[in-house]
């Protein structure tokens, strides 16, 4: 645990440019027995070569102490940290008891027999895990512990800035410091069982940003009178660390290069308790015990001095590391910023307390039912005792009497041999009269147990026993009774938890760039530098409410005394917060609120107020134009017809006129301002805390609105007046003429339109009879010109038929004579062949006859 505890605190909280935390990444290189140069990551320094001075701020101020002044403080400051230490010595005694009760190991007993029973009751680990388990879910939620408040006026800006810091914090706490949950977890079961945890939060160069390391009880030391942590005369961190490691930080120049030696090996009670309830062996600790001193010191060779150049004699913060086994002091610097001319000490540490005390020191669970434990300890060991006596019991027998391997027990369905010397076997044996577990005795264990959970504040509510009928107030008031001292707790958890984020928050935005990229690369910064200006970090735990089942209670509650009387309350936000209390995602898509609403035209108001969403009005709207066209839309008989079918139709009318009221009220501002002739300050809002005006300045602007709202007055009702005059200027008598002037006129009128209107029919009577003779005449025209085509056309179709005729009859008499002159030509041709064939018979006869043998030859 010593060695985590120490990880990330070789440097002192001004920071170091030039370590690393692996021990391996020093390169050493040896140029001259002058000159050293180390490489730590890539950095080189030169040790031996151009010294910082005791001008540089930064600069190790032991180096240029006189070292009999070195030892004089050393002696001074270590006698002062031993005093603190036996300030505390009744709390650390307490503290390292309790630890030895905790339960989470077995104790082997030797009496009052080998094997008596060794266990423990977990009273006090149950308390302090059920603490630390309740406590991590409501500081360190899945989405991050970290919201933020605007600081003065809130602007669109400023709430991009709100939006931007919280991502990049809980970015920060939640993937960057991936220690940060651990560390914080286990501060948190520390915390409980000892009542004091520390965090120490610096600028860790090896990692490249902030960190924040839990530091355990027992290693911060503080003068027990001490009113906190922040104004303590003097704060002591004890640190271990090895041989190699202090080598290390005096390469880089963080201590001075002295000789040490060998680490003094020492035992601290409280490691070795730890060590031996986690079942290890606890064995000496070879390293050096450092002790960093935040302390105030009125250094000689440094004085403090006025605008003169006087010396003030006022001591002035410093950080001193001693290495206690020598008493040899390290490193003496700075603690305060270089461009504070208040020079005030710098905060590096914050202090997390369970339940206060008399001084200094909270007490924890240890301190408050430690003895409970104790007891209930001891109950729990009689008890199984007395069942183990009662079923394996002893008793005693005469000497005489022999029985084959008395020495071991008779194991069930065993029997044996017995030599009785004389009379009955019960007559020579005699079991002690053990019981069985007291029934009282458990009874006194559980009222202990639950004395002790009552206290510690993590008794069970029993739901059993309350009526599921009971109003929610009744089970609120259990709920606050049973968890008021968690409450107390939380409280005070969640504003160390503020003064932490602070600190870390002051390291990340300088550390942060001035411009933000609108689209970030994964792992890279979410804010800007100036976010972190106009904007306060606040953890996301509600000091009002330990649990977030009494969270649900009270909206609950609130719910409840709305439905009464709902329209002075704001329902969507009431409802908004409840979703977000129960860890629902998205809330702010599921009921949008007034706060989260943009500016919109005047018709998309209307079709919001008809779907029943939300509206909001806007100061520097054109509320003239927007209540005339809500005005008008409330006129419409269609839309008044349909909204009115709408079972929402009375919401939505109620809707309706309390915006059309909003835009009243902000035109109503502006005539305002138009008589004074000036703007008014912005409207205060108390939901956000925002600064109201001071008195007088209130009390000017309310006569000089007084004013403005009589010179108001006095308009309208001037203009109201006009209006009526006018109306009641004309008399009921001339009114009358005057109307029945209008409606002789407009006879009139009607009967010239008559006579107008029967001339311009006759005339397209005429126009139109006209149209017709000339239709008739250019009709028939029409017809003799067709007569006389078509008389044409079928002349013209006689005489194509007559030539067709005469051109095919020409043609079927050439094709008759050409197939004639065809036949004949075949016909002689046949002949001629059918000749040639008879002729070449004849000829073959003849032959024949000539060449064949004559009779008688």
């Amino acid at each position: 645990m010593a060695a985590n505890m120490d990880k990330g605190l070789y440097e002192a909280p001004m920071g170091l440019d030039a370590l690393a935390a692996d021990e391996n990444s020093i390169e050493i290189e040896i140029v001259d027995p002058e000159e050293v140069r180390i490489g730590i990551d890539g950095v080189e320094i030169e040790i031996g070569k151009d010294r910082p001075s005791a001008k540089d701020f930064n600069a190790n101020l032991a180096d240029f102490i006189d070292e009999n002044e070195l030892q004089l403080l050393s002696s001074e400051l270590i006698g002062d940290y031993e005093q603190d230490l036996s300030s505390r010595k009744d709390w650390l005694d307490t503290y390292v008891k309790g630890l030895k009760i905790l339960g989470i190991r077995y104790e082997d007993r030797t009496e009052p027999w080998p094997g008596a029973c060794g266990v423990f009751h977990p009273l006090l680990m149950e308390s302090a895990v059920k603490f630390q388990s309740e406590t991590i879910m409501e500081t360190f939620p899945a989405m991050g512990p970290v919201k933020t408040k605007i600081i003065g006026k809130e602007t669109a800006e400023k709430k991009d800035s709100a939006i931007r810091v919280a991502d990049d914090m809980n970015y920060q706490l939640t993937e960057e410091m991936k220690e940060y949950r651990p560390e914080h977890e286990r501060l948190l079961l520390s915390l409980a069982l000892s009542g004091n945890s520390y965090k120490k939060i610096y600028y860790d160069p090896s990692l490249g940003r902030q960190t924040a390391v839990y530091i355990p009880a027992e290693d911060i030391v503080v003068p027990y009178g001490a009113a906190n942590i922040e104004s303590a005369e003097r704060v002591t961190h004890r640190m271990r660390k090895t041989k190699n490691e202090v080598k290390k930080l005096q390469y880089a120049g963080f201590y001075r290069d002295v000789d040490l030696g060998e680490p003094m090996r020492v035992m601290d009670e409280v490691e070795k308790q730890k060590a031996e309830d986690q079942g290890f062996s606890a064995s000496m600790d070879d390293r050096f015990q450092l002790l960093e001193m935040h302390v105030s010191l009125d250094l000689k060779d440094y004085p403090d001095v006025d605008d003169d150049n006087n010396e003030t004699g006022i001591a002035l913060p410093y950080v001193v590391t001693i290495e206690k086994g020598t008493g040899t002091v390290l490193a003496i610097r700075r603690n305060w910023k270089e461009d504070d001319e208040l020079k005030q000490k710098r905060q590096h540490f914050v202090h997390y307390g369970y339940i206060p005390g008399f001084g200094f020191y909270y007490f924890g669970l240890i301190h408050l039912i430690g003895g409970h434990s104790k007891a209930a300890t001891s109950l729990l060991r009689q008890l199984i005792d007395a069942g183990t006596l009662s079923n394996l019991p002893g008793g005693l027998k005469s000497r005489g009497l022999r029985i084959k391997g008395d020495d071991t027990p008779i194991a069930p369905g065993e029997f044996r041999d017995v030599d009785v010397p004389s009379g009955a076997i019960r007559d020579n044996i005699l079991p002690l009269p053990y019981k069985e577990p007291s029934q009282t005795l458990a009874q006194l264990m559980d009222r202990v147990v639950e004395e002790g959970r009552r206290f510690a504040a993590v008794s069970d509510l029993k739901v059993s026993d309350m009526s599921s009928q009971a109003p929610v107030g009744t089970t609120l008031a259990i709920l606050e009774r049973v968890l008021k001292v968690m409450s107390a707790v939380q409280a005070r958890i969640h504003y160390t938890m503020k003064q932490e984020f602070k600190l870390l928050a002051a390291i990340i935005r300088d550390y942060t760039p001035d411009e933000y990229s609108y689209e970030p690369e994964v792992g890279g910064r979410k804010a800007k530098k100036s976010d972190y200006d106009n904007v306060d970090i606040l953890p996301v735990s509600d000091p009002n409410a330990a649990t977030m089942s009494q969270k649900v209670v009270q909206y609950q509650a609130v719910l409840q005394l709305s439905q009464t009387a709902p329209e002075i309350y704001d329902l969507p936000y009431l409802h908004r917060q409840m979703i977000e209390t129960l860890g629902i995602r998205n809330a702010n898509k599921i009921i949008p609120v007034e706060e989260e609403l943009k500016p919109v035209d005047p018709v998309t108001e209307n079709m919001n107020l008809m779907n029943s969403r939300p509206v909001k009005a806007f100061y520097y709207q054109d509320h003239e134009a927007h209540l005339q066209v809500h005005m008008m839309a409330m006129q419409d008989p269609k839309i008044m017809q349909v909204v009115g079918q709408n079972p929402q139709a009375q919401a939505i009318m109620a809707a309706g006129a309390a915006h059309i009221m909003e835009h009243v009220a902000f035109q109503y501002r502006k005539e305002i301002e138009k008589q004074l002739g000036a703007n008014l300050p912005p409207m205060p809002d108390a939901e956000k805390d925002e600064n109201f005006l001071p008195e007088a300045a209130e009390i000017q602007i309310s006569q000089l609105a007084a004013a403005a709202a009589a010179k108001l007055l006095q308009k309208d009702q001037a203009e109201v007046q006009q209006q009526q005059a006018q109306q009641q200027a004309q008399d009921p008598v001339i009114q009358m003429q005057q109307m029945e002037l209008q409606l002789r006129q407009q006879e009139l009128q009607i009967e010239a339109q008559k006579l107008q209107l029967n001339a311009q029919i006759q005339q397209q009577k005429l126009q139109l009879d006209a149209q017709v003779k000339m239709a008739d005449q250019q009709r028939k025209e029409k017809e003799l010109q067709i007569d006389a085509a078509l008389k044409a056309d079928e002349i013209e179709l006689r005489q194509t038929e007559i030539s067709n005729r005469q051109q095919i009859e020409a043609a079927r008499m050439g094709a008759d004579i050409q197939k004639h002159k065809a036949s004949l030509s075949a016909k002689q041709q046949a002949d001629g062949v059918r000749m040639g064939i008879d002729i070449a018979k004849a000829k073959e006869s003849a032959e024949f006859q000539r060449n064949r043998p004559q009779k008688g030859k």
